[in-house]
């Protein structure tokens, strides 16, 4: 049975910076690949029925899985919710994910939910890559650079 994870992490910065994370191409491909792999962005639609399309490569292997999904809801600064479907028949399905933004006292609560995840991919390496992904994403949208 497909499995669902939830994620937290307050990132010091502002609820619109984190937004733009996940809706410009070269910045998603610098945060979302967890350690050991390379994102290559090939279609890029951040529009509500838009869709997108990227690839994941193992630096070490060569080995590469390719993804895409569409975009449910997008508010900006607030909320954004998409799919996301392999290629690999062996990851069968379509995982829906929900990603909530919140202002507080020291910048952003965000609130990951990724639900209907293969039954082959086990939920704890799901956590492993988003924990790398989240910390790649906090070195992206915290520093305050002018």
């Amino acid at each position: 049975m497909p499995s669902t994870i939830h994620l937290h992490r307050v990132l010091a910065t502002s609820p619109d910076k984190v937004y733009r994370a996940f809706l410009e191409p070269d910045a998603l491909a610098k945060w979302l690949p967890p350690a050991g792999f390379a994102c290559t962005v090939h279609h890029f639609e951040p529009k509500v029925g838009g869709s997108f399309r990227m690839s994941f490569r193992n630096f070490t292997t060569g080995d590469s899985h390719a993804f895409g999904g569409t975009y449910d809801e997008l508010v900006p600064g607030e909320r954004l919710r998409y799919t996301d479907r392999f290629d690999d028949p062996n990851l069968p399905g379509e995982m829906r994910v929900s990603v909530t933004l919140k202002k507080v006292s020291v910048g952003t609560e965000i609130e990951i939910e990724q639900a209907g995840i293969p039954d082959a991919i086990p939920p704890e390496a799901c956590y492993l890559g988003w924990q790398d992904s989240l910390r790649n994403l906090a070195s992206l949208v915290e520093p305050d650079i002018r």
